[in-house]
């Protein structure tokens, strides 16, 4: 199941954009083919018995680095993709999961068991949330949900039987900026896991487990994807803390599709450039949308006045293109969705981090402590149209908002 490093510690000295282009690529040096080729298979077959046992017993044991030995555990095709993630997040292994979802949850129930208890932001993903109240619920795990700024006050909320602490920078909706580095201290000196969802920044501009993170997730269905034309969730592991997750993953028979993650390895190769015209179009629409009268303020951590942008500045290495948008307390809903509606460019559409623009109205959850913003709110993902075209949408938009406050 799990990539084989093969061919990456040797490159992880070259730059980000040089990765991308090159990892990925083992199986092509005989073939002449500058992409791998998509393998799907579930058989594999062994030149006797002797092997066939072999192969299992080391399977049971854990052994990272032997061949193939059931499509369960992956087709080259896969092993391509994880060794490729495994050298841009700086990792020990990695694996390929059917979602994003799955990929969060997997890398929060590994470590945990019955009686045992979870720190989640309230800022977090709306699945995650519901999978930790109801789903690890069932199952005699406790979760609590802290401010995502509570800063260095976190260490008030950790119990003994605390085994996880997520994370998820910037938040989901409300973009806050947590300080990683700090957390993963304060959840070491307790013994707990490091999770953290690195999806809004890809590997490229955040490496959490540099930063002290055990574990981090991606929902490479977003960015790393890039098409809109898959779902696929990932999670790459410091040497502590793999067999753990491994083993979980084994358990559950868990392994995203080979032709996912041909289109992920595809995905990566155009990422930086990607990423660079995506936060130039956001940064446009942010500076025409600032000049808005009907625009209280603007969520992104790239922005100076952004509550968390000295942390940006520390731990990332760029911005994408998602970002949020609150609106003056005097605009009604309906004029909102006024706006929203009659948009022609933008779609109305659930994840982001695809080649088109989307924009969604949102209405963050809370439960720590009440969500301190009350007027509406709307979500932009910029993608890679003509920026002059996309402000022209939005001219008519908030033109047709006007006229209904």
């Amino acid at each position: 199941m799990e990539s084989t490093g093969s061919a990456v510690s040797d490159r992880r000295k070259s730059k980000p954009e040089t990765l991308l282009a090159t990892l990925g690529r083992t199986s092509t040096h005989d073939s002449g083919f500058v992409n791998p080729p998509l393998v799907r298979g579930s058989t594999v077959l062994h030149p006797n018995v002797e092997e066939l046992g072999q192969r299992a017993r080391r399977r049971a044991a854990g052994d990272d680095a032997m061949p193939v030995s059931y499509g369960r555990y992956g087709t080259p095709t896969h092993h391509e993709f994880c060794d490729a993630l495994t050298a841009l997040e700086g990792g020990h292994r990695s694996w390929a999961l059917p979602s994003g979802q799955t990929a969060c949850a997997i890398a929060i129930q590994a470590y945990v068991r019955p009686g045992d208890h979870v720190l989640v932001p309230d800022s977090v993903y709306a699945p995650v949330r519901r999978f930790c109240s109801h789903t690890l619920a069932r199952y005699g795990i406790g979760t609590t949900f802290y401010p995502p700024r509570i800063g260095e006050n976190i260490e008030s909320m950790f119990r003994a039987d605390t085994r996880v602490l997520f994370v998820e920078s910037p938040g989901s909706l409300t973009f806050e900026v947590q300080d990683l580095p700090m957390l993963a201290r304060v959840a070491h000196r307790h013994g707990a896991v490091c999770v953290a969802d690195n999806t809004w920044a890809t590997p490229l501009y955040q490496q959490p487990l540099a930063l002290g993170a055990d574990v981090t997730v991606h929902a490479a269905t977003k960015y790393i994807g890039g098409h809109s034309d898959l779902l696929l969730g990932t999670v790459t592991a410091n040497e502590t803390a793999w067999p753990a997750l491994r083993d979980a993953i084994h358990q559950y028979g868990l392994i995203a599709s080979p032709d996912d993650c041909w289109l992920a390895l595809r995905g990566l190769r155009s990422l930086a450039a990607r990423l660079a015209r995506h936060r130039a179009n956001a940064e446009r629409l942010i500076g025409w949308l600032r000049g808005q009268p009907e625009v209280d303020r603007v969520l992104y951590p790239a922005l100076p006045e952004d509550p968390g942008y000295a942390l940006w500045q520390r731990d990332f290495h760029g911005a994408s293109g998602l970002f949020g948008v609150v609106l003056a307390a005097a605009v009604p809903e309906r004029a909102m969705q006024a706006m929203i509606d009659g948009l022609q460019l933008f779609g109305r559409g659930y994840s982001w981090g695809g080649f088109e623009s989307l924009l969604i109205p949102v209405r963050p959850e809370r439960t720590a402590e009440p969500l301190p913003i009350s007027a509406p709110m709307f979500r932009i993902s910029a993608g890679l149209e003509d920026p002059d075209d996309l402000i022209a949408d939005l001219s008519a938009g908030f033109e047709r908002l006007r006229e209904r406050i």
